[in-house]
C-alpha cells in the first residue's frame, strides 16, 4: 500500500523547525497527524489526554497547537480558553486548530470566536495539514491561499479574484507603512480589523491569524512586540507573493 505521505517532504533536522503539539485521544488520528506534519518539518510533541495537553502548553510556548475538540479531561475549546486567559502560560499566543470528526455550522463559529485560526475536520490528508502547516510556515506556494475556503464565501470565482486583486493593493500598502502603523495603537487596531475581514472573504488564513495574535496583543497589552511583528511581516510577504503567483 502506498503511504499517504509518500509526496511529502522528508523531515527536517533544523532547530528552527515549527514546534507542534498534537493532543488527541484516538491512537489512529493521533499517529496520522504526528507523522504528517513530523514528514512535513515540524517538531511534533503528542498528548492523548486534554489535562497533559494543557500543562504541556502552559509549560512551553509551541508555534501550532492542534486540539481535538473531544479528549479526556479537557476538549480543545475549554484547554484554548484557558490558555488565552493565562498571560504567563508558555503557548496563550500560540497559534491554534481545533480537529474534529464531526462540526455543526453554530460550533465552527463558537471555536473560531473563542481564538482558533482553523478547524481540521477528520479525516484529513496531507494537503489539510500543509495548509495549517502554513499558518505558522508561510511561504509562496498555494498553502498560504484557501481557494476553497475564498470560493465558499465568495460564491464565484470571479469574485473571488476581485477580492484578491484588493487584498493585494491593501497587502502592499500595509507593507510599506507598517513600521510607523505599530507605534500608533488605535490606527493600527483599526487597520488590522479591516485586513482580518479581508483575508477571511480571500481564504488568506496563514494572514489572518497572525493579525488575530496582533490585534489580542495590542489589546491586552497596549503594544505588539517585535517577535509577532517579523511574523506578521513575514506572513505579509508570503501571501503577497501567492497573490502573485
Amino acid at each position: 500500500m502506498t503511504s499517504p505521505f509518500a509526496n511529502a517532504h522528508p523531515e527536517s533536522s533544523n532547530l528552527t523547525c515549527p514546534s507542534v503539539l498534537v493532543a488527541d485521544d484516538d491512537p489512529g488520528s493521533c499517529r496520522f497527524l504526528c507523522d504528517g506534519l513530523r514528514l512535513l518539518g515540524a517538531r511534533i510533541e503528542a498528548c492523548t489526554d486534554g489535562m497533559a495537553a494543557l500543562e504541556r502548553a502552559r509549560a512551553q510556548a509551541f508555534d501550532l497547537l492542534l486540539l481535538d475538540c473531544r479528549m479526556p479531561g479537557a476538549g480543545a475549546l475549554s484547554i484554548l480558553t484557558q490558555l488565552r486567559d493565562d498571560a504567563r502560560a508558555g503557548s496563550t499566543d500560540s497559534i491554534a486548530v481545533a480537529t474534529t470528526a464531526e462540526l455543526e455550522p453554530a460550533e465552527r463559529q463558537l471555536l473560531l470566536d473563542a481564538g482558533f485560526s482553523d478547524i481540521l475536520l477528520k479525516p484529513c490528508g496531507v494537503s489539510d495539514l500543509q495548509r495549517v502547516l502554513a499558518l505558522v510556515q508561510p511561504d509562496h506556494d498555494a498553502s498560504v491561499l484557501d481557494d476553497r475556503a475564498a470560493l465558499t464565501t465568495t460564491g464565484d470565482a470571479t469574485t473571488m479574484r476581485a477580492l484578491r486583486l484588493l487584498l493585494r493593493e491593501e497587502l502592499a500598502l500595509l507593507q510599506q507603512e507598517l513600521d510607523p502603523l505599530s507605534r500608533n495603537q488605535d490606527v493600527f487596531s483599526e487597520r488590522l480589523h479591516r485586513l482580518r475581514s479581508s483575508c477571511g472573504f480571500c481564504g488568506a488564513a496563514a494572514l489572518s491569524s497572525q493579525t488575530v495574535l496582533l490585534q489580542r496583543q495590542l489589546s491586552q497589552h497596549g503594544g505588539a512586540t517585535q517577535a509577532a511583528l517579523v511574523r506578521f511581516r513575514k506572513t505579509l510577504l508570503a501571501t503577497l507573493q501567492a497573490l502573485d503567483s
